[in-house]
């Protein structure tokens, strides 16, 4: 094996495997002696390796012994043994690292090794899947081998009560969604009790299909959402204003970039339109906005590629699997629009209470792990990014799939008629065709041509994915069709059929090129499983959008010359190479936006572990008093520092005006005089006044009781602090929004984002202080308060917004904006200390 792991991988990849290879050895060595046992004696291992663990000994020193044993229970139970590969890829993923293994090396049955040894802790250990199938397929199979093993394996999915969260987290192996555990983290950390909270600290996850959750998925991030009252009839206005312009003379759209904007007599044309002056003009933001979400809607948005529509409802099509996002909204407004172009009815915006990017909520882990089939070309994301590296396991047997060069037309006329030819000649043979597209149109283009040519076939794309497991798995049969949109269909197995490896094996039709290279290696490693016969062709044409989007002009411009007509295609490995330098680039670009939005979101994700952190504490303590002390303590040092400043003397402080803020945000009425203050130091001034708030808290709390005191404390806190928190994200996300003006000013954005961004945080803190100490020292307290949310929202996906929303829904003993402040001033809240 070794000489063929240095031959395939090279030497750095070849030292790591053959590190890990001694190890194999032990296994093995331990194999004969575990068959001897009977069930109970097998499943009683678990039990002794805690104990062991519990004297002192690590994982690496069981893992041996734990990996034979999980070996040997696989055995028993699926009647499934793990390959010596296997093991490999079972001790990268415990090793914290990325095993690469070839579709059909059996990732999900590697994953039990480590998940096993990890579990062994006591600590959790979860395993994400990209979909809800997944998660209960795979807890299902796999664990019966943990079941045997005595130990408790729970499934997170989608829908679930509070209660059945809860017991799926306390098991020792939970399978769940990236989506899911990502939504009960920010759920988590908007509770109002302690009781409420279903995860445990995050310990260690084995994310299967890694590079699609932790790269594909990683452009945007998870956000709870709730509802923003605002009219609808603006879209209508802004679809049936753009609906009016024309292309090249009102607006240009950069194919590259896939932006669209305004020309100068576009703009004109609007503000007629809108009858107003400047359409930049600050006033008009909010007009500006959907002015450019409805020419991204009707011109960019394209139907039955990014979305479908069923049931008078805006359906997204997810872009790397083809698969209906049901239930899930595009935020900033564009869902809307394109419900405005469509004629639906237009649901409102929504606000964000809660958001995270995935990449900050992985980084959380003790130890974190992954497989898939394609992570080479990722590599540098994924160490620079997660502190990644990516191991290439070895094939259990040799990989003999023929790949064949791309081939190209000239339009996409021909190259269709081509690929349906092609399909034609190979299912009159038998041999089985597994043909991949990248959208909903192409696929059911290329299905209503094989119709007419009398092709029985399978339909495999986000209109019909509740069978995609069933059709996908056939697709390896004797003369199956299989059409599927893009990797519809990933993470289940595709066997040959009886007499098909001698036909050929499954031949992988590719209608056009994904500017990602890992999902083009992703449609090819359909075919050739484990040393299976396999071949893999793309068919291309000048019109596909990465050929138009990088270098189609020279390439057309030659097949014209040359007299090249619809039907006649170029086959030729420089056009490959040129493509795969085309999507090198867009990989790079895209790689470079993700970063981008790391970046920022590396800014409030450090308040975010702040806020949390603090909001954990107050949940679990029994008793916050000090807490709140040092807060009123904080309020009254920055009062007396701005009133009585060190660049006067003593005798030109304003002390007249500290005694009216001390009355106002934490006094009652009338309990200083500023005579009281006259001839004092700063030092003293400020522990004079604090020992008149301690001296009230002890009679507040004597009055009301202990209990109702500790009650209302948390009440207040939290309350104090999810709003803030609410009305600071909202806050943050509007300064993201237009930072990158400052770069015309010559300023770095994220510099300036991080500037302002800590000032506006250090400020959130104020306010949360000021207004504790206003309602802990001068709120009535007549019973024993409840603590209620501040809102209710919606979980959203990465890349849309979840729907319909629930209304904000509103503490009722929260002050109006436009109600008196309850400090006494007179004045209205939001001028007081709403402000």
């Amino acid at each position: 094996m070794i000489g063929l792991v240095k031959k395939i991988f090279g030497d750095a990849n070849e030292r790591e495997v053959k590190k890990l290879l001694k190890n194999v050895d032990r296994i093995n060595g331990l194999e004969s002696s575990l068959t001897d046992l009977s069930d109970e004696q097998l499943g009683a291992k678990t039990e002794e390796f805690r104990a062991r663990i519990a004297k002192g000994e690590t994982l690496d020193e069981l893992l041996p012994e734990a990996f034979a044993v999980v070996r040997e229970a696989s055995k028993r139970t699926l009647n499934m043994r793990h390959f010596d590969v296997q093991l490999i890829g079972g001790m990268v993923l415990h090793s914290g690292k990325i095993a690469e293994m070839r579709t059909g090396e059996g990732k999900t049955l590697v994953g039990t090794l480590s998940v096993y040894l990890n579990a062994l802790l006591g600590k959790g250990v979860h395993v994400i899947t990209v979909n809800d199938y997944l998660a209960s397929r795979d807890s299902e199979l796999m664990g019966q081998i943990y079941t045997f093993l005595g130990m408790t394996v729970g499934c997170n999915l989608h829908g679930l009560t509070h209660e059945e969260k809860q017991a799926a987290y306390a098991c020792d192996i939970t399978y769940g969604t990236n989506n899911e555990f990502g939504f009960d983290y920010l759920r988590d950390n908007m509770v109002l009790y302690k009781e409420q909270m279903v995860q445990r600290a995050l310990n260690y996850a084995i994310i299967d299909e890694v590079d699609s959750i932790l790269v594909d998925e990683a452009r945007t991030p998870l956000i709870i959402s709730g509802q923003a009252q605002k009219s609808t009839e603006l879209y209508y206005t802004a679809d049936r204003l753009v609906s009016r312009l024309s292309d090249s003379e009102d607006y240009t759209i950069d194919v590259k970039m896939k932006s669209i904007a305004l020309t100068e007599q576009g703009v004109s044309k609007v503000e007629r339109a809108l009858n107003i002056e400047n359409l930049f003009a600050h006033e008009h933001v909010t007009l500006n906005h959907h002015v450019s979400q409805a020419l991204r809607a009707r011109f960019i948005m394209k139907r039955d590629v990014d979305y479908v529509v069923q049931e008078d409802e805006v359906v997204i099509v997810d872009e790397f699997t083809g698969r209906l996002m049901a239930g899930r909204r595009y935020s900033d407004g564009l869902h809307q629009a394109i419900e405005a172009k469509e004629q639906l009815k237009v649901q409102n915006e929504s606000m964000t209470l809660a958001t995270i990017t995935f990449q900050n909520y992985f980084r959380m882990y003790q130890k974190l792990a992954g497989m898939t089939g394609t992570a080479k070309t990722e590599e540098e994301e994924f160490k620079r990014i997660y502190g990644l590296d990516v191991i290439q396991v070895p094939t259990n047997r040799p990989m003999i799939r023929t790949d064949i060069p791309d081939v190209v037309y000239k339009s996409e006329n021909g190259k269709y008629k081509a690929v349906v030819e092609e399909i034609v000649q190979r299912h009159a043979t038998g041999q089985p065709v597994l043909v991949g597209t990248v959208s909903i149109e192409n696929s059911e283009r290329i299905s209503d041509m094989l119709k007419k040519k009398g092709v029985a076939h399978q339909v495999l794309n986000a209109k019909y994915h509740a069978e995609e497991a069933a059709i996908i798995s056939n697709a390896g049969q004797h003369g199956a069709v299989t059409i599927a949109t893009n990797m519809a269909g990933r993470g289940t197995d595709i066997l040959l059929g009886s007499g098909v490896a001698d036909l050929g094996g499954l031949h992988i039709m590719g209608t056009e090129r994904h500017e990602s290279r890992r999902i083009d290696n992703q449609l090819r490693g359909r075919a050739g499983r484990q040393g299976d016969q396999g071949s893999s062709q793309f068919y291309l044409s000048m019109e596909d959008e990465l050929m138009r989007r990088f270098g189609a002009d020279n390439i057309m411009g030659m097949m014209e010359r040359l007299g090249f007509d619809e039907d006649s295609p170029i086959e030729s490995r420089l056009i490959s190479r040129a493509i795969e330098s085309a999507q090198k680039r867009v990989e790079g670009s895209n790689f470079d936006a993700r970063r981008v939005v790391l970046q920022y979101d590396d800014v409030i994700n450090l308040q975010r572990e702040k806020i949390y952190g603090d909001r954990r504490e107050i949940l679990n303590s029994d008793n916050i008093r000090e807490v709140i002390f040092t807060m009123i303590h904080s309020v009254v040092e920055r009062s007396v520092e701005s009133h009585c400043s060190n660049d006067d003397v003593p005798e030109d402080w304003d002390l007249d005006g500290l005694v009216a803020y001390a009355h106002s945000h934490y006094l009652p009425d009338g309990r200083i005089t500023k005579d009281e203050l006259w001839g004092k130091e700063k030092e003293e001034i400020v522990e004079h006044l604090s020992n008149i708030v301690a001296q009230l808290y002890d009679e507040r709390e004597e009055t009301i009781g202990e209990e109702t005191m500790r009650e209302f404390e948390k009440v207040v806190v939290l309350r104090a602090v999810d709003s803030k928190w609410m009305d600071h994200i909202d806050s943050m996300d509007h300064l993201r929004q237009g930072i990158h003006l400052r770069a015309y000013g010559g300023n770095d954005p994220l510099r300036e984002y991080q500037f302002e961004g800590h000032n506006m945080f250090l400020e959130m803190i104020e306010r949360i202080e000021e207004e504790i100490a206003l309602y802990i020292m001068k709120a009535q307290v007549e019973s024993k308060p409840k603590r209620e949310a501040v809102a209710e929202g919606q979980a959203v996906d990465s890349k849309a917004e979840a729907g319909p929303k629930k209304p904000v829904k509103r503490d009722d003993n929260r002050v109006g904006r436009n109600d008196l402040c309850p400090c006494g001033s007179g004045k209205k809240y939001k001028v007081c200390h709403g402000a």
